[in-house]
């Protein structure tokens, strides 16, 4: 395969500042703005990471913990919908308890340091019944999703209740609220009206009297009290996007069910393609006004390139089954940004589950699972740490660490790459983001609905800049595995130490008694080699590593894994030690501040850290391992488990412990091939924090009951369907509950053509059955500071 050349002499940004454009101030001072490229914390470039949570999609009890995990996930913006139908479901009566405690979740995003993002609607979609309006809408001789006063009266209704549940909480009143959205996707997108669905199966407008409408809705906002720095809207597909008044923002996903709708595609059941979301371009290029699944109707430059909805996950619909690949997730992030995005968000990033309502029992999409709202999310339905999740904090961690010299950086494309086929994936992607001679070089092996394979690149990749053209790797080949995706840098400054070059992806910096870490992993399939521009070190120390010189650069090639650092010392006396992970340890790498002290932390575990006490989530093991730099000092008490031994581990110390067993106590009783009765012991959730329910069967759908009242439903992907439990553990101990799996059913043919509501059905096979159902417990170890 031959090499790859990447012209990056010219990378200076124009980047211009933005007074008084989404722009606010709180009382203690701390301010957020714009330049034309990215987001500014108190004058500094403030690198975003949104990801959406609907808090009506879990139970209130649950809040804490799964904001946490959002924040060591590297999330520092909470974004939600505000569903109204959820909240006004009968008109006139508005309900903000239990799970639908809007201030109480905003309260408690402020609580963990969380900004937060309202999305106000009246329109949200959200895979919501009617994308989030109410029923008792339906009909009204008045036009929706326009300036039509009639409708617009009941908006300010709506906005008047938001309104004042988030009074004391905005940003400008010293609260966590910086930002407001409004409508979704206006002039785009709609949903279909339930009451009419399977019958006459009419939808929501589009949205009506564009951006006049937009303005007015953020008019309505203002006057109801949501006065906040920030006011957003999206803005792909065409939709309604005024910059003046609002940021826009831009998404993408790798897996499309709505291509599925018969509406869309009359007759046609063709096969997924693979989508053009994984070729780096560029988005805030005025010389590129327009590209794929990005059409803006402003010049790119004038305003930041942000995102709001890069695909976290997807739900699957009725007519699309598919196995989602977590792996494409923080290829998605590194597209985007590469793209030029510093202000990134996740749809979703924590899953849910639906509501049931008072009026209307199921407020689902009706071409989704009635409840589960798990979304394959970086977090799952019932606090599910994926290897999304894992993967993408590495990236965020970066992009914070680095936020005041990346955010400046620019997007460099290897050529057009507009003509590029998403099937051709033997040919390498790669892009640049760089400023003032140093960057980042992207890489990416992923393609959704393709399949790709290891790389091997004789030639590498080299990168042209002012100074001199640098080679990945120094000399052989460069070696990429299928499915992943690097981060690269290039003369980047390490205290003193200049990184000519490194096979290896930065994640974050460490100080500790004046000595400088940094973090890097290795991704998969790469050998690691960092380049030192020789002069800026007097000093180094390899251990087993194979070190060489070439051309004023000291090539380290070092053993992949924490132990072995690499030490070296600046001509000033600077001391750096560079740390290089392998690819597993890398998805157990955490970063947080630990009894008042910033560590590094490496664990298979769930973390989860607060001010007074680290919590280890640990689901189906009885031993966990807790490696920690710098060590802990005065570890107290350990509770729900014990303490087996603590040793040095390299650059570590480990901590070992033991958990209690937690079998989970319950009986099957097996109804035919599609139904079984599961019965639970009084003691069998005791010390569990979750009992997750995992079921693996043939058929259409999984349906989980307890006396009739519908639990968790699972559209069969061939996957397990895993079902939270905790959530009803009174009630289970006491009645117990029933799983049915609705058949498949081959060659079916339907007669309705019969008087009144005769209706027939033959099918040459049924396939519903149960297969295998057991149970795995999560349990929770928590540290106390001595």
């Amino acid at each position: 395969m031959a090499g790859y050349r990447i012209d990056a002499r010219e990378d200076h940004k124009r980047i211009v500042a933005m007074p008084g454009y989404m722009e606010g101030r709180n009382p203690t001072g701390e301010h957020f703005g714009f330049t034309n490229y990215y987001m500014e914390k108190n004058g500094r470039p403030f690198f975003g990471i949104c990801g959406e949570f609907h808090y009506c999609r879990c139970p209130e009890d649950r809040w804490e913990d799964e904001l946490i995990k959002m924040k060591m996930g590297g999330i520092n913006i909470v974004c939600t919908y505000i569903f109204w139908n959820v909240h006004e479901e009968v008109q006139g009566v508005f309900d903000w308890s239990g799970r639908r405690n809007l201030r109480g979740f905003i309260e408690l995003c402020g609580r963990h340091g969380l900004y937060v993002i309202i999305r106000i609607g009246p329109f949200d979609h959200g895979e919501i019944r009617n994308g989030g309006l109410p029923d008792w809408l339906f009909g009204r001789p008045f036009e929706i999703r326009s300036n039509d006063e009639e409708y617009l009266a009941y908006v300010r209704v709506l906005y008047k209740e938001i309104g004042a549940q988030v009074q004391g909480l905005l940003f400008g009143q010293g609260g966590p609220v910086i930002g407001t959205q409004i409508e979704n996707e206006h002039g785009h997108s709609a949903a279909q009206w339930a009451l009419t669905t399977g019958i006459s199966n009419q939808w929501v407008n589009t949205g009506l009297e564009g951006e006049d409408h937009m303005r007015k809705l953020k008019q309505l906002a203002i006057q109801a009290g949501i006065e906040t720095p920030l006011y957003t809207c999206t803005a792909w597909g065409g939709a309604n996007a005024p910059i003046d008044e609002m940021l826009p923002l831009w998404g993408g996903y790798s897996h499309w069910p709505w291509i599925y709708y018969e509406h869309d595609r009359p007759g046609e059941k063709g096969e997924h393609p693979a989508t053009p979301e994984y070729i780096f371009r560029d988005k805030h290029n005025n010389a590129i006004p327009s590209s794929y699944n990005f059409e803006p109707r402003y010049w790119p430059e004038d305003v930041p390139y942000a995102c709001c909805e890069m695909g976290g996950g997807m739900t699957p619909f009725y007519k699309y089954r598919f196995d989602f690949p977590y792996v494409s997730v923080p290829a998605m992030t590194g597209i985007k940004v590469a793209e030029g995005c510093n202000l990134i968000g996740y749809y979703m990033y924590r899953g849910g589950s639906n509501p049931t309502g008072r009026r209307d029992l199921y407020l689902n999409d009706l071409a989704t699972p009635k409840i589960s709202y798990d979304f394959n999310a970086c977090i799952g339905e019932f606090g599910q740490m994926r290897e999304s999740y894992h993967r993408t904090r590495l990236q965020h961690l970066f992009f914070r660490t680095f936020e005041d010299w990346f955010c400046k950086t620019m997007t460099i494309l290897p050529g057009d790459t507009a003509q590029m086929d998403p099937y051709d994936t033997d040919t390498l992607r790669y892009a640049v983001r760089a400023a003032e001679g140093s960057g980042l070089l992207f890489l990416n092996n992923y393609q959704d609905h393709a399949e790709t394979r290891d790389l091997s690149v004789a030639e590498g990749v080299t990168v042209e800049t002012r100074k001199a053209d640098i080679r990945f790797p120094a000399e052989g080949p460069l070696l990429l595995a299928h499915d992943s995706f690097a981060m690269l840098p290039y003369r980047l400054e390490l205290d003193g130490i200049l990184l000519e070059h490194a096979m290896a992806q930065p994640v974050t910096r460490l100080e500790l008694q004046g000595t400088a870490y940094y973090f890097f992993v290795s991704p998969k399939g790469m050998p690691p080699e960092y380049g030192f521009v020789s002069a800026t070190v007097s000093r180094l120390e390899a251990g087993e590593a194979l070190v060489s010189e070439r051309d004023g650069v000291t090539l380290v090639r070092p053993r992949e894994g924490g132990a072995s650092p690499i030490r070296m010392t600046t001509a000033s006396g600077r001391q750096v030690q560079v740390v290089t992970l392998t690819d597993a340890e890398g998805l157990s790498f955490w970063k947080a501040q630990v009894w008042g002290e910033e560590r590094v932390l490496l664990t298979d575990a769930g973390l989860l850290v607060t001010e007074d006490q680290v919590k280890l989530e640990v689901t189906d093991a009885e031993e966990v391992t807790l490696r920690v730099f710098p060590d802990l000092e005065g570890l107290g008490t350990v509770a729900g488990g014990e303490l087996l031994e603590r040793y040095g581990d390299g650059l570590f110390t480990a901590y070992r412990f033991r958990l209690p067993s937690k079998e989970v106590r319950f009986g099957i009783k097996p109804v035919k091939q599609d139904k079984a009765v599961l019965t639970f012991e009084p003691d069998a959730f005791d010390g569990r924090k979750e009992v997750l329910l995992r079921v693996d069967y043939r058929g259409d759908i999984g349906y989980a009951f307890i006396d009739g009242d519908l639990i968790n439903d699972n559209f069969s992907n061939g996957n397990t369907w895993e079902i939270g439990l905790s959530a009803h553990r009174e009630r289970l101990v006491r009645q117990g509950m029933y799983l049915y799996i609705s058949p498949i059913r081959k060659g079916s043919t339907v007669n309705s053509q019969s008087t009144m509501a005769g209706w027939s059905e033959h099918a040459e096979e049924q396939i519903a059955q149960l297969q295998h159902i057991r149970a795995a417990a999560v349990v929770e170890l928590v540290l106390h500071r001595g």
